[in-house]
């Protein structure tokens, strides 16, 4: 047996809440034997939920009281200030204490980024963490950052994500020289403003495969690796991918259900309508890691179901397994050392 994981898991957070994360729980813990998973919530609520799933493994189902919830539309202010025994900031508590190893939450995102960052405090010389996961491509997929933590990076801020990306990238997917690319209005090194250009100065610099500007629709091409942007251009492409994928998929059902022909083609098509749809599937893609904390945080999304919560669990066992803010770290203390002796 490997060596045991705990993993925290924000019961309560998310549009589902405790019925979505402990059917996670339960579709995780049965594939692997390394992890156990931390339930931080309401204790009677959990207890009552589990009580009536006969395949619970309860001992690796220890649960932590939490009184509070955050609300999925609180201040973040207001939950740092006043839910201090929310099951969100308990969660991270664990891993501050080292009870976990790693937090999992579908809860407030605003919330969550700045629970987490005042909790763990951001890595030495990272200035700001950002919101990182992968998206699919024709190739595979990539890493794309920051999605929504940070909606006025600077130069020096992308280049911290540009190396945080990197290290994401080549501690889960092997990649010892992951391509990264800055999303820009266009290739041309004169075309984007001053800030995508000194950032584009700063990455080329370093010691990082930098491949230079791409444009938003070589985000799924799989030209690059890792996809650079501050969060407010991130957020809204990311929105606006999810939004063209349900309309996709909503032409499809209504083309194919249109009459008994486009019905009986649709019959013959599906089982590579399934395989499409399993390929672009987001809950395959489910958790983002806020990067640059010192910790492991995972921010899964909050309408998801058990089979996305999953995902989420899995991308923090491999965030942790590998661990991926130690060589954030060290390979920016490099960085800043060579920079010093410059």
């Amino acid at each position: 047996m490997n060596e045991s994981l705990t993993i925290a898991l924000d019961v309560m957070g998310g549009d589902r809440g405790p019925d979505v994360v402990l059917a996670a729980a339960l579709r995780v813990l049965k594939k692997r034997d390394d992890l156990n998973l931390l339930l931080v919530g309401d204790r009677d609520i959990i207890e009552s939920k589990l009580a009536a799933m006969s395949n619970a493994d309860r001992r690796r189902l220890p649960v932590q009281h939490a009184s509070q919830c955050v609300d999925m539309d609180e201040l973040p202010s207001h939950a740092l200030r006043f839910k201090k025994d929310s099951s969100m900031r308990v969660a991270i508590d664990m891993v501050k204490q080292g009870r976990a190893q790693a937090c999992v939450s579908a809860g407030n995102t605003g919330a969550l980024m700045a629970t987490a960052r005042y909790v763990l405090k951001t890595l030495p010389g990272i200035d700001r963490p950002a919101i990182c996961t992968s998206l699919p491509t024709i190739t595979g997929h990539t890493w794309m950052l920051d999605l929504g933590a940070n909606i006025d990076s600077s130069p020096e801020h992308l280049f911290q994500f540009a190396l945080m990306g990197t290290e994401l990238a080549k501690a889960v997917d092997g990649n010892a020289h992951p391509k990264i690319g800055l999303l820009n209005i266009g290739e041309e090194e004169i075309k984007g403003n001053e800030t995508v250009k000194e950032a584009a100065n700063l990455i080329s610099r370093g010691d990082l495969n930098y491949c230079g500007f791409i444009e938003g629709d070589d985000v799924y091409s799989g030209k690059v690796d890792v996809v650079v942007c501050d969060g407010f251009i991130g957020n809204i492409a990311l929105k606006t991918s999810e939004g063209v994928a349900k309309m996709i998929s909503h032409f499809m059902r209504r083309e194919f259900s249109r009459n008994i022909f486009t019905k009986t083609a649709g019959l013959v098509a599906l089982p590579v309508l399934k395989a499409f749809r399993r390929r672009i599937d987001p809950r395959r893609y489910n958790g983002a890691s806020l990067l640059g904390l010192r910790g492991t945080v995972i921010k899964s999304h909050g309408g998801t179901d058990a089979l996305g919560f999953a995902s989420a669990i899995e991308v923090a066992a491999v965030v942790v397994k590998q661990q991926v803010p130690e060589h954030i770290s060290s390979h920016l203390q490099a960085i800043l050392a060579e920079r010093k002796a410059v």
